[in-house]
């Protein structure tokens, strides 16, 4: 319980500056969207501030130190911060073997699913066009990164996290496709139109 806490408390905070960056940015985008002949409906955009916020949080909870998550379960227990107290940027360790660790609990597995499905269910949502090999390597590219970026802060770089990260974008997209299939006029209103399109 206490991790599951820990870890929404990590992505609250990185969920809560990206939707303040989201709304900084909102006049802008509409204006460019405007200059380009096309309007955003206000289900879309309320779906685009979903995805910010759970980027600023993903942010948090994949590219910080693992000590800033347990930091964060001290802060719920009254504790303070650890701040200084570990270094931020330590170089990690590398991975090469898949399945290696795939013996540990159906929590780490399960989780690295579910966290990436958002990633491939939101990009559909939102953009037309989107396909499954776009998808796949949007997923390659996006966990590819973010597995290279834990090398600074003391973490790994796993293929089996690659391996399951794209397995959770691939899964999000099908939930896209189910989702169009069965109600195809709702999932059209999270798309841009031609400004003469609205009523």
């Amino acid at each position: 319980m206490e991790r599951t806490a820990a870890y929404l408390l990590a992505i609250a905070w990185g969920a809560v500056p990206a939707l303040a960056i989201f709304f900084c940015l909102l006049p802008w985008r509409k204006r460019r969207l405007e200059r380009r002949g096309y309007s955003s409906p206000r289900r879309r955009e309320g779906a685009m501030a979903l995805l910010w916020m759970f980027c600023g949080g993903m942010a948090i909870l994949t590219l910080a130190p693992r000590w800033v998550v347990w930091s964060l379960v001290d802060i719920l227990h009254g504790y303070g911060w650890n701040v200084g107290q570990y270094p931020f940027f330590e170089r990690g360790v590398v991975n090469w073997k898949l399945f290696q660790t795939f013996h540990f609990s159906p929590y780490f597995l399960v989780g690295n699913v579910v966290m990436f499905i958002p990633f491939g269910f939101f990009a559909a949502l939102l953009w037309r066009g989107c396909t499954w090999g776009r998808s796949l390597l949007a997923g390659l590219l996006l966990s590819g990164l973010i597995e290279s970026c834990q090398l600074c802060v003391g973490r790994a770089f796993d293929i089996d996290d690659i391996f399951l990260n794209v397995l959770g974008v691939l899964c999000g997209y099908g939930l896209w496709r189910f989702a169009r299939r069965r109600i195809p006029g709702q999932m059209e209103e999270f798309h841009v139109r031609f400004s003469e399109e609205q009523p």
